[in-house]
């Protein structure tokens, strides 16, 4: 028995060969099937690789000029990087890994020449170069510089700047002022104002010496005139502003209306409209109104009053008849014999004592009010608003679950009515119209969609684009089960045991192969010894079983084992 065991541990240490052994050990057929498999499977795993990158792409440069383009190209190309053009050649596309670096490596060599520059123009000044091109560069830059600024406005697209730089002379009366056009590319469905206008036009006066505001142009891309179109067009209509104004207000009106009467009727169940009138005349009037003090009786205050009053006599003329006696001093005046002599005399002295005159003169001078005003009526004032409201009809549902629609009432319409016109403000007096109206909203059928599933177009771009990837993960399976998988397996599989002649053993003694019956417990009895070496030897027999198996064949073929 030991010496079986020392047989099948010699055999034992004889261990197969190794895996290229193996492989060398296959036929022919087998080894031409795997260098087959194993090159047509490293070909699929490139070509998906490579599938795989060409779909990452974006975009290096768009709305490059022809002449830019072809440059581009002929640069990309001498750099060997692979470059896709996008629909209409309007962009080019290359590697997403390599964007940020060619564009670097390309604004080193000056690529693309019809970007915008600015004063940088100035750090690549040649020797000897003339006043002019000094000159030229300069105005270059400049236009540059202004439009990076223009462009740097959320609604300017793209923007041209050109400059009249006259030249300067030494008589200062035959000078000639510099001028200034731009032309604006404004993002579809934008808009300037007035403000932004003045803005552009004053950034470019102020960046130009002795430039005056009025000779900036500014127009944009359908040629009109944005700068000064308040004074060559007054009373051609309203302005983007006035327009923008109006709009703003017939929107404020219309949320007004919906935000009352969809809490009742419902968010899809009305439709409103509002039309605004506004007035954008301004008027100016000034009055003067004198009028007396105001007060209880309303009457003039006097200022200053002034009287004069003028009394003179002429001198004692001749009286009496004409003759000497006439012509002597009158005689002096006596005492009167009694009183009633006295009014005699004085008549008669009055009437000797010549002729006499009086003036008299009043001057009132009265304080007068004096009230000047000046009005200026507002801009921007409604004068009229029109409010159209179309309302749904309301939806009924009977007790067998049918949906029907129903007009409203009058009732319920003049109700709909009042409600708006109080939201808006309604003025009777200003001429507003309000109409509320009551029909069914057309809905509009669905077209059913019978297309196959494999047959839609989102369905058929899916299938395209996956078309690649899967025909080469199937091709790659069959090249592994096919080709590949068979070859490894022969390979792997252990090699037949040999005998210690060196016959191969083609039977391999299995733990699952039925034992035979139990022997009766009388002949169980065995010595210690002879037990011992019993389970050693089923031990050795379930660890070896390919030595095992081998003893037993020598044992068969009646060959004897030399110690």
């Amino acid at each position: 028995m030991d010496n079986a065991v020392a047989i099948a541990n010699t055999n034992q240490l004889a261990a197969p060969a190794g895996f290229g052994a193996r492989l060398a050990a296959l036929p022919l057929k087998s080894r031409v099937s795997l260098g087959l498999g194993l090159a047509a499977l490293i070909a699929v795993l490139a070509a998906i690789t490579l599938w795989s990158s060409q779909g990452d792409y974006k975009v290096l440069y768009a709305n490059l000029s022809d002449k830019d383009g072809g440059a581009i190209i002929a640069q990309l190309s001498q750099m060997n990087v692979p470059y896709r053009h996008s629909e209409g050649g309007s962009a080019i596309l290359v590697p997403a890994a390599q964007v940020h670096d060619l564009r670097l490596k390309l604004a080193s060599a000056g690529l693309p020449k019809g970007s915008v520059v600015g004063f940088e123009l100035m750090d690549g000044a040649r020797f000897g170069q003339t006043q002019f091109q000094e000159r030229l560069t300069f105005q270059r830059g400049l236009e540059g510089e202004l439009t990076r600024s223009i462009t740097a406005m959320p609604s300017v697209q793209n923007a041209r700047v050109h400059l009249a730089l006259p030249n300067q002379n030494g008589f200062f009366r035959e000078q000639q002022k510099p001028s200034a056009s731009v032309m604006l590319s404004l993002y579809p469905g934008r808009t300037l104002d007035r403000a932004q206008v003045a803005g552009i036009v004053h950034l470019i006066s102020s960046s130009v010496p002795e430039m005056n505001p009025k000779a900036v142009s500014v127009l944009d891309q359908t040629g009109s005139l944005l700068s000064g179109a308040s004074d060559t067009s007054s009373g051609a209509g309203l302005d983007a502003q006035q327009l923008q104004y109006v709009n703003q207000i017939e929107t404020s009106y219309s949320k007004r209306i919906l935000d009352i009467l969809e809490p009742v009727i419902g968010r899809d169940n009305l439709r409103a409209q509002v039309t605004a009138e506004v007035d954008f005349s301004q008027t100016e009037s000034t009055s003067e109104e004198f009028k007396p003090n105001q007060g209880a009786e309303a009457q003039a205050t006097v200022r200053s009053m002034q009287n004069s009053e003028q009394t003179g006599s002429n001198g004692a003329g001749a009286t009496g008849i004409p003759g000497a006696t006439s012509n002597q001093p009158p005689v002096p005046a006596t005492a009167p014999v009694t009183g009633a002599a006295q009014p005699l005399q004085t008549a008669q002295a009055g009437a000797a004592g010549g002729q006499s005159n009086s003036s008299r003169n009043a001057v009132t001078n009265y304080e007068v009010d004096k009230t000047v005003k000046v009005t200026r009526n507002a801009t921007g004032t409604v004068k009229r608003l029109n409010a159209a409201v179309v309302v749904n009809h309301r939806s009924v549902t009977d007790p067998k679950g049918k949906t029907s629609s129903v007009p409203l009432s009058t009732d319920e319409l003049e109700k709909l009515n009042t409600l708006v016109r109080e939201s808006i403000g309604f003025k009777q007096d200003r001429g507003d119209s309000v109409k509320v109206i009551n029909a069914p909203f057309k809905v509009e059928a669905v077209a059913k969609d019978d297309t196959p599933l494999w047959k839609q177009p989102q369905t058929v771009d899916l299938m395209r684009a996956g078309a690649v990837p899967a025909a080469l993960a199937l091709v790659a399976l069959v090249v592994v089960f096919v080709l590949i998988r068979p070859a490894l397996k022969a390979a792997l599989q252990p090699a037949a045991p040999v005998d210690a002649r060196g016959n191969s053993l083609n039977a391999v003694v299995s733990d699952n192969e039925a034992l035979p019956a139990a022997e009766p417990e009388f002949l169980r009895i065995e010595s210690p010894k002879v037990s011992a070496h019993l389970h050693s030897a089923r031990a050795f027999a379930k660890e070896n079983p390919t030595a095992v198996a081998s003893i037993v064949r020598g044992w068969v073929n009646g060959d004897t084992l030399k110690a």
